[in-house]
């Protein structure tokens, strides 16, 4: 990321780059600084936008080969095309015949670094992997747009907002712009106006489903079951994401078993380690290494029983919490 910043600061940019990762926020960002470092304000003629699986990569190499219009640059954005995972001659040729004037820039949220036309971007251009923050990068990165506003944040403010929103950017800048909202006439946020105002999102509600499970508390396990209906939430989505949970967590505690170090813990599971280390290393310790694979095994019945019609999702996601909450 850094190289990217450092050729937008000096002028000197590439003609080729490659910003793929989970974290989304920070694709579109970079995306956009690029685009406006290299095309002025309202030139639609030199810049082509394709996106989606079902991009003509014919249509994209002779757009490419096109002389910009009255201009320095043409640029180019292919968006979510998939071709990194799927493979792509035509746009692997291209990339390696790119021409001087053409400005070309992937954004992909998966790719496969075996890939030939991985290699060859690297090869000839610059790949950022816009990745999940840590925790510390995460908090400097909230303060940064609070104080844009002039406002303040109490640390268990801001430790109670990481907690609500996840790590994800995009949910976290709405948050902090309702904040800013809220208290625009005062210039510090509190735990309480978190509290008061920011949402919960739905795979924390499932991680305290759980933690209400591990506790053998029912009722909040139910409760919190019932509030996601009453949202609107699909029974088998809520399902689905259980399953996952108790999924992430079995990994957790068998590579914990096994000595690893919360670092590669991290990196072979995809947790956030702020996230690893604040929630998942402890729930994992609630439960024994069976109780984890009987509740694997009870979500794959319940969607079994669903599917075959034996049950209603309702009621088979309800009986997956009084079984696993008994």
């Amino acid at each position: 990321m850094k190289r990217i910043i450092q050729d937008i600061k000096s002028g000197q940019l590439g003609n080729l780059y490659l910003l793929y990762g989970e974290e989304a926020y920070l694709r579109r960002q970079y995306r956009d600084n690029l685009k406006k470092a290299l095309v002025p304000d309202g030139d639609s003629m030199n810049c082509s936008i394709y996106s989606g699986k079902d991009i003509n990569a014919n249509e994209v190499a002779d757009t490419a080969g096109t002389m910009p219009f009255f201009a320095e640059r043409r640029v180019i954005i292919v968006e979510n095309s998939g071709w990194f995972k799927s493979g792509n001659e035509k746009m692997t040729e291209l990339v390696k015949t790119l021409p001087a004037t053409t400005f070309l820039i992937f954004v992909e949220e998966e790719v496969d670094k075996r890939s030939k036309l991985f290699k060859a971007v690297t090869a000839k251009g610059y790949a950022a992997v816009c990745e999940m923050q840590d925790e510390a990068t995460l908090k400097k990165w909230i303060m940064g747009l609070l104080k844009k506003e002039n406002k303040l944040i109490t640390p268990d403010a801001l430790n109670l907002l990481l907690d609500k929103t996840g790590t994800n950017m995009e949910n976290i800048r709405r948050e902090v712009e309702k904040l800013v909202c809220y208290k625009y006439y005062e210039e510090g946020i509190t735990a309480e106006d978190v509290e008061e105002l920011c949402i919960v999102q739905m795979q924390n509600r499932i991680f305290d489903m759980v933690e209400a499970v591990a506790q053998k508390n029912r009722k909040q396990a139910l409760d919190l079951y019932y509030n996601l209906l009453a949202l609107k939430e699909a029974p088998m989505k809520i399902l689905a994401l259980i399953a996952r949970q108790f999924h992430m967590l079995l990994q957790v505690k068998e590579m914990k078993l096994k000595g690893y170090p919360e670092s590669e813990i991290a990196g072979r599971t995809g947790l956030n380690p702020y996230f690893l280390k604040k929630k998942y290393i402890p729930q994992a310790a609630q439960f024994k290494l069976l109780q984890l694979e009987a509740a694997l095994r009870a979500c794959v019945e319940a969607e079994e029983s669903v599917k075959t019609g034996r049950m209603t999702d309702i009621l088979s996601v309800e009986l997956i919490i009084v079984s696993l909450s008994t």
